[in-house]
């Protein structure tokens, strides 16, 4: 990930792999591929792919990979919070949602500081840094997990 090119990010995070290669080329469907992994059809990512006539094969072949790749590392994550969920282990069971109520308490004394103390200032690298991780922690806790439910309902079908 290029931070001279903007295009091959996605609202400041890493985006997925396809994402990011379609990104760089231009390519003008890539919410939709990006939608249809995301929500778990992708047999509609690999369709809207194979139909575009804005890809060369080269190019169809590398994205083919990319997608690969995608759902290879979401399949890996799903496996790893599995394992979590059926591990004898309170902590490894509640990770996740501990971490993200630190977050957000962290979040919420600072916004009290800032706003309740004069003079209260906080190294832009510190906001920067809780940024990311309030992203990552709430987009791995609400997001992925609802992706996770669709994927389920979509595999019992």
């Amino acid at each position: 990930m290029s931070k001279d090119n903007p295009k091959l990010r996605k609202n400041g995070g890493g985006g997925t792999k396809v994402g990011n290669l379609l990104r760089s080329i231009n390519f003008s469907k890539v919410s939709e591929v990006v939608g249809s992994v995301l929500s778990g059809d992708i047999k509609g990512a690999i369709q809207t792919l194979s139909n575009s006539d804005e890809l060369s094969a080269e190019q169809l072949k590398m994205a083919l990979k990319e997608l690969e790749f995608d759902v290879i590392e979401m399949q890996e994550v799903t496996k790893r919070w599995e394992a979590d969920l059926h591990s004898d282990s309170w902590l490894s069971k509640n990770i996740r949602p501990l971490t993200l109520s630190f977050l957000l308490a962290c979040m919420f004394v600072f916004v009290i500081l800032d706003s309740s103390l004069e003079g209260f200032e906080m190294n832009p690298e510190w906001i920067s840094l809780l940024k990311g991780l309030l992203m990552t922690a709430v987009g791995g806790y609400f997001v992925v997990r609802s992706g996770e439910k669709i994927i389920n309902k979509v595999k019992q079908k």
